[in-house]
């Protein structure tokens, strides 16, 4: 069990028990529920279920919220229980490297007196959260629901980041469709949409659970339910501050979404655009074709009483017109912008 176990710590009114050592998960609970307000946090990373099925029986855990936490690609929620709260967060980040979207999932256990962190993937980890809230006291004090404040709003954080830079890159696939020799964009805009998509599926659900942890009584708050003692009154503000990130977030992703509709439109107007361009190049080049083409064929139908065939200069004339009329189709083709 210890190989999945990142750290666990013991606190008491906000601060670290023991720096920098970790606890034991059992017995760390066990002296935080005979301390009032104490409580421990314990982080795991891609554990195996047999793994946190025992630390689940230790720690009082409901069988389907330890069946979600087992389930990657899970959509953002918050569920009650009992004697518990699980929340289901996505952390997204940006590789502008391949234009891609990393996605992983960070589920939350709040309950009494712990909080347990299960993360699955490779994404950012949460000790430099854990080190930032142990310099702030005065919001750990706030119990449980204070570190489920600072994991969400982590999260909601890196969603803003990953929609500024996915932005920069859209702006620079706009300036690449209006080049006069821009190739056709279409797959790798749709390939943008695609990660729109999966950035809409870990924001867009993300909003409502964070309204009601916030309190917003419009949309089915906490109220009196269980899951209410795990966020006192004190660390609603928090929340709230939280969930107007997170709809800036998915009102940032609508925005590119809609960005990346008009690149395609433009896109496709481009290159109608350099398609009608190509075919008035190929209708003058074959205008002036047809011209020496037609005067060569009137001269090859081998007619005996032809006027010219017995006239001295009549080759020379033929092939002088031909020129002429192709030189004066050549700068009227370029005049209007067809050559």
């Amino acid at each position: 069990m210890s190989g999945v176990i990142v750290d666990c710590a013991l606190y008491e009114d906000g601060c670290r028990r023991t720096a920098g050592a970790r606890e034991d998960p059992v017995a760390a609970l066990k002296a935080a529920r005979q301390e009032p307000g104490a409580y421990v946090w314990i982080g795991l990373h891609n554990p195996t279920p047999e793994e946190l099925t025992g630390l689940a029986g230790a720690y009082g855990l409901h069988p389907l919220a330890v069946e979600d936490a087992l389930t990657s690609h899970q959509r953002p929620k918050v569920e009650e229980y009992s004697d518990s709260l699980f929340t289901v967060l996505r952390t997204v980040r940006y590789r502008s490297e391949d234009e891609t979207l990393e996605i992983g999932d960070l589920m939350v256990f709040v309950g009494d007196s712990f909080v347990i962190t299960v993360r699955h993937g490779e994404g950012p980890g949460l000790s430099p959260l854990r080190a930032q809230l142990e310099a702030r006291p005065e919001v750990l004090r706030n119990g449980p629901g204070a570190v489920l404040y600072g994991i969400s709003d982590l999260v909601v954080d890196h969603h803003l980041e990953a929609a500024d830079e996915l932005e920069e890159d859209l702006e620079e696939l706009e300036e690449e469709v209006f080049q006069t020799a821009a190739p056709n964009l279409a797959h790798r805009i749709y390939a943008f949409k695609r990660q729109v998509l999966k950035f809409r599926k870990a924001v867009a659900p993300l909003a409502r659970p964070m309204d009601r942890l916030a309190g917003n009584s419009a949309l089915a708050p906490l109220g009196d339910s269980t899951a209410a003692r795990w966020v006192p009154d004190e660390i609603r503000p928090f929340f709230r501050d939280v969930a107007d990130h997170v709809h800036r977030a998915a009102e940032h992703v609508d925005s590119i979404d809609r960005l990346l509709a008009d690149i395609l439109d433009a896109n496709q107007a481009q290159i109608g655009v350099r398609q009608n361009d190509d075919m008035r190049k190929i209708s003058a080049w074959a205008g002036l074709a047809a011209v020496p083409t037609m005067i060569a064929g009137i001269y090859g139908m081998n007619f005996r009483d032809m006027p010219e065939l017995n006239w001295p200069f009549g080759y020379p004339a033929a092939i002088a017109l031909m020129a002429t009329v192709c030189v004066l189709l050549h700068r009227r083709f370029r005049k209007s912008g067809w050559l």
